[in-house]
């Protein structure tokens, strides 16, 4: 199977890991830069010797990271290994490929689901090493097998939470914000859904996705979508999330941001993904939309899921179905086995919500608190406390109960 290599490192430390670098960091990114190329060079040549003097030149400069950069570059030095087990496979080294994997699962390399379809590994699919290593693997890092065991929930959980709440359209600020982008004639004339829809595109279109970077200081949609047009950047999801959800607010229709957490079992995993939950009061349910993804959900007869039908129809392997034009930055087209069965499945095994969905509600200002809801499932094992408090700004309630989740 092609590899991707050393590049895929380049892409993943992005300029604003390395704003702060030591001497060491500098130099294995110099080492990155000079030499990365030719890892893949000796991939495809499988020149298995000069690979391997690639890697004691990288692992010295590796040791004598921080422990904290380490940690973060674990990725990197994962990727190597696993595609040395490639390597050492097809030439049929199989001792060497399953020592390598083994390293490779320790630095950290998870995606299980790529293992199962790598056709250099054929070579020792069928060891008795590699099976044990791989049925180990599949605990961290089949997200849908993790998901399903996570399918407990307690519909008598009857912990204080707060209410949620919903800002009124007639707050000045949200109605700021609708006049000043027009978007009653976004939104257009037709159903409830098909204004919830129009918007969802509207800003998809509007911002680009960009993960890499933060968000600016200031998170209220207004500000947000100016500074994109005046500094030419994008948001990240949850800036993506927010602006759309004030907009959804200006326009009378209940949304929260939703957060979606992986159960990061090895503590790796810093990625989640935010997303929406609308309220259409036509349908008399929540919604599921992505603006990063331009994307919502649909059962066999084209209705379309909450989020919570879809994680229940994951768990329980019922049809899912993706919108078609579901894509990243109008480039890349989503497939529901990427998109759900994968992305998806690995980040919706815990959800958390703003208990008050409001304009502006994320941007940091002395004396301003923020209470949050988190849904937890019973398979989770840091249950306790029930509510845990940073600093006196933000507050996090904890419930197992989805019942009281999905209120509206």
């Amino acid at each position: 199977m092609k590899k991707q290599l050393i590049l895929l490192f380049a892409l993943f430390f992005s300029s604003q890991l390395l704003i702060a670098q030591t001497t060491p960091s500098q130099k294995i990114d110099a080492f990155i830069e000079q030499k990365g190329n030719d890892f893949q060079v000796a991939y495809e040549k499988k020149d298995v010797k000069a690979y391997n003097a690639l890697l004691s030149e990288y692992l010295i400069l590796h040791e004598n990271l921080p422990t904290d950069i380490k940690k973060e570059r674990s990725y990197e030095l994962s990727n190597i290994y696993y595609n040395l087990t490639c390597l050492y496979s097809l030439l049929g080294n199989k001792s060497s490929a399953i020592n390598c994997f083994k390293k490779s699962i320790d630095a950290g390399y998870n995606n299980y689901g790529h293992v199962q379809l790598d056709t250099d590994l054929d070579n020792i699919r069928k060891e008795k090493d590699f099976i044990a290593i791989n049925n180990k693997l599949k605990l961290t890092g089949d997200y849908l097998f993790i998901l399903k065991r996570a399918n407990k929930y307690n519909l008598s959980d009857s912990r204080p939470l707060p209410k949620f709440n919903y800002q009124s359209s007639d707050n000045p600020n949200l109605m700021e914000l609708r006049k000043g982008f027009k978007l009653d004639s976004i939104a257009g004339q037709g159903s409830d859904v098909l204004k919830i829809l129009n918007l969802l595109h509207w800003v998809h279109n509007l911002v680009p996705h960009n993960g890499m970077n933060g968000n600016p200081e200031v998170k209220n949609a207004l500000s947000m979508i100016n500074v994109c047009k005046k500094d030419n950047r994008g948001l990240n999801c949850r800036g993506l999330a927010l602006v759309l959800n004030e907009c959804y607010l200006s326009m009378g229709i209940k949304s929260r941001i939703v957060t979606c957490y992986p159960k990061d079992i090895l503590k790796i995993d810093n990625d989640c993904h935010v997303i929406n939950s609308v309220y259409s009061e036509s349908l008399k349910k929540w919604l599921w939309i992505d603006p990063t993804y331009n994307a919502y959900v649909m059962n066999e007869k084209g209705e379309m899921l909450s989020i919570e039908e879809v994680r229940e129809r994951l768990i329980s392997d019922k049809t899912l179905i993706l919108n078609p034009d579901a894509n990243w930055n109008n480039q890349n087209p989503q497939t529901k086995e990427y998109y759900l069965y994968n992305y998806m499945a690995k980040n919706l095994y815990m959800l958390e919500c703003p208990a008050t969905s409001e304009y502006d509600m994320e941007t940091p200002r002395e004396g301003k608190t923020i209470s949050y809801i988190k849904l937890l499932p019973l398979d989770y094992d840091n249950q306790k406390p029930d509510k845990e408090e940073s600093e006196g700004k933000i507050t996090i309630f904890k419930t197992n109960n989805p019942k009281v989740f999905w209120e509206h």
